[in-house]
């Protein structure tokens, strides 16, 4: 990686992580009692999880003018990881063998490719 890429890779990873905080916000709507369908989708949560969404694709297309398509997807897997942290720590999911396992694999796969 040439040093005018890392602003695009650092572009990229902050879209990633903004798009695991608007899957936590979808979720935490998600789980939520609401009193009809309107009330459901109009939740501040969710406009501003499909918002944050719309965001992170428009900051990925601006991210791949800088950082080589064979790249994408490596940094993209960081989200597994985001995804994973929020999960057990704001939702109390329980980490076990298998998913300390994956995301090892995942981390091996990243380091791999960077070096």
């Amino acid at each position: 990686m040439t040093q005018a890429q890392l602003p695009y890779v650092l572009l990229y990873l902050a879209s990633t992580f903004l798009s695991s905080v608007s899957q936590v916000l979808l979720k935490k709507a998600a789980m939520r009692e609401h009193k009809n369908l309107l009330a459901e989708y109009t939740d501040w949560r969710v406009i501003l999880g499909y918002g944050l969404f719309v965001g992170c694709t428009l900051l990925t297309m601006l991210a791949y003018r800088g950082v080589p398509l064979n790249v994408g997807p490596v940094l993209e897997a960081t989200g597994y990881l985001y995804v994973t942290v929020f999960g057990v720590t704001i939702f109390h999911e329980r980490m076990n063998g298998k998913k300390a396992a994956a995301l090892a694999l995942i981390l091996l796969g990243i380091a791999v490719y960077a070096l």
